[in-house]
């Protein structure tokens, strides 16, 4: 009977895991299946108004970190490029002393894109909360959405959720170390899943304010 009793639970408890294991990678194809025929290369994407260049880690002394660096260069390119008219510069500005949007502006403004067509959100603490800023805040209906292969998926379902047509250019101007890569691969996993959530039940509203679109 104990036997018996032991097998039934270790059976349940495997049935369990593997749900919760297919719960919680599953949201993660389904964005990389919709993100994958959207995303484009500085080359070939169409034109657009806007890019939007999502906020990353900055440097002790506050200036754009690695991840930053790579994402704002590629908005510089595409700016030069003359694919794009603006740059969204979206991030965390939660201290004083940390201010990812502004880092971003320092790194274009030193690399030749004029002030006039750099804009800051300065409440795009997550992925979400610039997603829905930009179409809410800032009145942005199409954009080219720029951050990394990571990153790409989960960014561009939510632009899209929220009614911007969102096409993406990944950041690829620097290579990574193994390590780091996998574990912000790892670290998206969850990220994805609360994104869902986010989407489908909680459905939480960012820091809003008066409506600044940016045409």
């Amino acid at each position: 009977m104990l036997k018996k009793s032991i097998m039934f639970l270790l059976r349940a408890a495997l049935l369990t895991g593997a749900l919760a294991a297919f719960g919680l990678v599953m949201p993660g194809l389904i964005m990389k299946m919709y993100a994958s025929p959207r995303i484009f290369t500085v080359e070939d994407v169409p034109v657009t108004r806007v890019a939007i260049v999502f906020g990353a880690g900055l440097l002790r002394d506050g200036s754009a970190g690695p991840v930053l660096s790579d994402r704002m260069q590629t908005a510089v390119n595409l700016y030069l490029a003359g694919k794009v008219d603006k740059i969204l510069m979206s991030g965390d500005n939660s201290f004083i002393e940390y201010n990812e949007p502004e880092a971003g502006r320092q790194y274009a403004l030193e690399r030749g894109v004029p002030d006039a067509d750099i804009v800051l959100d300065l409440a795009g603490r997550r992925t979400y909360d610039t997603c829905y800023r930009a179409r809410n805040i800032f009145g942005v209906e199409e954009a080219i959405l720029i951050t990394q292969e990571f990153h790409m998926p989960r960014a561009l379902t939510l632009c899209n959720w929220f009614g911007i047509d969102s096409i993406g250019v990944e950041a690829n101007n620097r290579n990574f170390r193994n390590r780091a890569v996998s574990w912000w691969n790892f670290r998206e996993t969850f990220a994805v899943f609360q994104a869902g959530w986010d989407l489908l039940i909680v459905k939480p509203l960012p820091i809003l304010g008066e409506p600044e679109p940016i045409y």
